[in-house]
């Protein structure tokens, strides 16, 4: 079990690149909601968020999603260890719903730079600050 600490490494160097494109995406996705009417802009931003989310998050989060998986492979006691693993897990898959969901809204954006509102993208760039919240706490504190 060596390498296990290695693997834990890989793991959260892989979760800090995920959340970071998580993070930034949609950030991206409102300065393109509010430079709609600039096409210059748009073509730019839209090369950027393509970049971002196929070359930073998709290969960030699969990172994640193995080596976590891995992980638990490994340590199969970490299911009998109280209920944070099953929360986390759980924050798990909303965050790679909410991941799928920012490449929904990108390519929405490519047809309709007037989708949604900058208010709504601004609420919903906060979704994944409080999944990783919920999840760091889980599995930091393991309060069950």
């Amino acid at each position: 079990m060596a390498y296990y600490s290695w693997i834990l490494a890989f793991h959260i160097m892989s979760f800090v690149s995920w959340m970071a494109m998580l993070f930034y995406l949609p950030r991206l996705f409102i300065y393109h909601r509010e430079n709609a009417n600039t096409k210059a802009f748009t073509d730019i931003v839209e090369v950027q968020e393509f970049k971002l989310f196929k070359y930073i998050g998709v290969p960030a989060m699969w990172a994640t999603i193995i080596s976590g998986g891995v992980m638990i492979y490994l340590n199969l006691d970490l299911f009998s260890s109280g209920g944070w693993l099953h929360a986390k897990l759980t924050a798990l898959v909303f965050l790679i719903a909410y991941h799928f969901s920012l490449e929904s809204i990108r390519k929405t954006l490519i047809t309709n730079p007037h989708y949604k509102t900058s208010k709504y993208l601004r609420f919903y760039n906060e979704v994944p600050t409080l999944l990783m919240i919920f999840i760091v706490i889980m599995v930091v504190v393991k309060p069950f």
